[in-house]
C-alpha cells in the first residue's frame, strides 16, 4: 500500500513539473523595409537614424508604420540610402553587404544604373532604400 501512494505520490510530482524553453527567435542584422525608385531625396546621401525621436519619423511614413515596433526604437538602427535625381527610370540603389565587427556595422551600398541602350521611362526618378539594422552599434556606410 505504501508503495503505490508513493508511486501515485512521484507520479503526480513528475507530471505536475512544468518545463518550459525559452527560445528566442535569431533577427537577420540587416533587413530592406522599402526600395523604391521615386520619393527619395534630389542629391545622392545616406542617413543614419539612431535617436527614437529620428525613428519615429520613420512611423509616420504610410509604407513604413507597418513595418517598425516600438521594440525597433530600443533595438535598432534605420539606414536611409538616397541615389540621388536621375534622368530615367531604371536606376536602383540596395545594399551589397552588412558586416558587425566588435565595435560597428559597415554597410556596402550598391548603386545599380539601367544597361546600356535598355528601354527606360522617360521621367526624373529619384531612388532610395530603408534598412533596418537590428543592432545599437554605430554604423559606416560605403
Amino acid at each position: 500500500m505504501k508503495k503505490s501512494i508513493l508511486g501515485l505520490l512521484l507520479l503526480t510530482i513528475l507530471f505536475s513539473c512544468k518545463s518550459s524553453v525559452n527560445v528566442t527567435e535569431k533577427k537577420p542584422l540587416c533587413e530592406v523595409l522599402l526600395e523604391q525608385n521615386d520619393g527619395g531625396g534630389n542629391i545622392n546621401f545616406y542617413e543614419i537614424l539612431t535617436e527614437p525621436k529620428e525613428i519615429k519619423m520613420l512611423q509616420n511614413d504610410e509604407k513604413l508604420k507597418r513595418k517598425i515596433s516600438t521594440n525597433d526604437l530600443q533595438q535598432s538602427n534605420f539606414v536611409i540610402l538616397n541615389m540621388g535625381e536621375k534622368p530615367t527610370g531604371g536606376y536602383s540603389i540596395t545594399v551589397d553587404s552588412v558586416t558587425e565587427t566588435d565595435t560597428n556595422i559597415v554597410i556596402k551600398v550598391k548603386e545599380i544604373n539601367p544597361e546600356p541602350g535598355a528601354m527606360l521611362t522617360q521621367n526624373i526618378t529619384y531612388p532610395y532604400t530603408v534598412i533596418k539594422i537590428n543592432s545599437k552599434k554605430p554604423i559606416t556606410v560605403q
